[in-house]
């Protein structure tokens, strides 16, 4: 109990091992794509932005006169200069002077200040300067003749709020989405471990299964040649009479070990069954005639009946059946009858014991269950052996009283 509670148990921190790193692996992956995706969105957000300080920039240029007053009667009259951005014309410290103009419309409140510094530094550089500043999103373009000369800087400028308000939200919903997502992997985390550590679990079901059947089987065969031993210690006249019994059952364990052995590999798919044609008739004659049935009858009705099987498991099977009919079909007040029937592929192994209990009757074939008429491990056996032959294993009571259980297996014919 202790080894398999600690395989279990095993098994189980595998399994949270296997989430948590499926999880963290798709985090990890998830973080890096929601980093990327932020970052892009920014980058879009102020590319859009610079983008509007060029249109304005580029309008303006384009309508202002180099060569007298700057200021012309188009820019003033274009719609440029009645929507956002807003735009400043200034002469930033330029020889050339000119009364400085400012777009009619007011999107945002911009220190004077601040562009006239902007105005100056592109004035000075002969260059464009682009950037964040105060809260805003400012392009100074410096203003040029076609000689070259500077005479001054357009200033266009945006407000950043909305700007930032925007991408927020959507650094937002992009980290929200993450959460969803990360718990969505953990619960498929947990499913797919689940899954992947199931063979581990049906083998180590198989293995605890194979060690309780071993001990079910070994149990009688080992108390009785126990007790043969013991009798040849006390009797050393009885060898000659012992000894043949002592080797029957020193070879009806290894053929029980070997059954097992066979069903644990047929289990895990390294062997497979040694199907076989076989005539049930006389299999089942042969499991009456070897198994020993003091103070019980035991009668036979046959006909001839070829199935396809592996003989060594359906012997096995039936000798469960009979032995559990055997054990438990016999009436306190009367004595113990079995009758066998085999016919069509099927073989029916009655008894005149107390039957089975309805309620009962579903639990009568899983392992460990010896109440009724089941035999623990045994009729859970011959169930196995039912299935991994295609066939079926089935309890009622007769009408007289008693317990049936019919075994069915796929009739051999062309």
């Amino acid at each position: 109990m202790t080894s398999a509670s600690g395989s279990a148990a095993r098994l189980r921190s595998l399994r949270r091992l296997l989430t948590v790193l499926f999880t963290a692996m798709n985090t990890a992956g998830l973080l890096v794509f929601a980093i990327l995706v932020i970052e892009n969105d920014g980058d879009q957000g102020v590319e859009k932005l610079d983008a509007d300080l060029h249109r304005v920039t580029a309008v303006v240029s384009r309508l202002i006169d180099y060569d007298d007053s700057l200021i012309t009667a188009d820019l003033v009259g274009d719609q440029v200069n009645r929507s956002c951005p807003q735009f400043v014309i200034l002469s930033g410290g330029a020889t050339r002077e000119f009364g400085s103009h400012r777009s009619e419309r007011t999107c945002v409140n911009a220190d004077m200040g601040v562009l006239s510094a902007l105005a100056a530094t592109a004035v000075a550089e002969e260059a464009l300067v682009t950037g964040p500043k105060d809260g805003l999103r400012v392009r100074a373009e410096p203003l040029k003749t076609e000689s070259g000369e500077v005479i001054g800087a357009i200033v266009a400028f945006t407000d950043l709020a909305p700007e930032r308000a925007r991408h927020l939200g959507v650094v937002w919903r992009v980290v929200g989405g993450c959460l969803v997502l990360v718990v969505a992997l953990g619960l498929a985390g947990h499913v797919l471990s689940g899954r992947a550590i199931r063979p581990a679990a049906a083998a180590l079901e198989q293995q605890e299964v194979l060690l309780a059947e071993t001990a079910h089987d070994l149990r009688t065969p080992v108390a009785a040649l126990r007790a043969l031993a013991e009798t040849a210690m006390r009797n050393p006249d009885q060898h000659a009479e012992l000894l043949p019994r002592t080797v029957g059952l020193a070879a009806r364990m290894g053929g029980i070990i070997d059954g097992l052995l066979v069903r644990a590999r047929l289990a895990a798919g390294v062997e497979h069954l040694a199907i076989q044609p076989i005539w049930l008739d006389q299999l089942v004659a042969v499991v009456v005639e070897e198994t020993p049935a003091p103070d019980v009858e035991v009668t036979v009705a046959a006909a001839p009946t070829m199935v396809n099987a592996d003989p060594t498991l359906l012997q096995r099977a039936i000798g469960n059946l009979l032995a559990n009919a055997l054990r438990h079909g016999r009436r306190p007040d009367g004595d113990a009858r079995v009758h066998i029937t085999v016919a069509g592929g099927r073989v029916t192994v009655a008894d005149n014991g107390p039957g089975i209990d309805p309620e009962a009757a579903e639990r009568v074939f899983d392992r460990f269950t010896t109440s009724g008429a089941s035999a623990g491990l045994g009729l859970a056996i011959v169930r196995w052996v039912a299935l991994a032959h295609g066939g079926t294993l089935r309890v009622y009571n007769a009408e007289e009283g008693g317990a049936i259980f019919e075994l069915s297996l796929p009739v051999s014919g062309p």
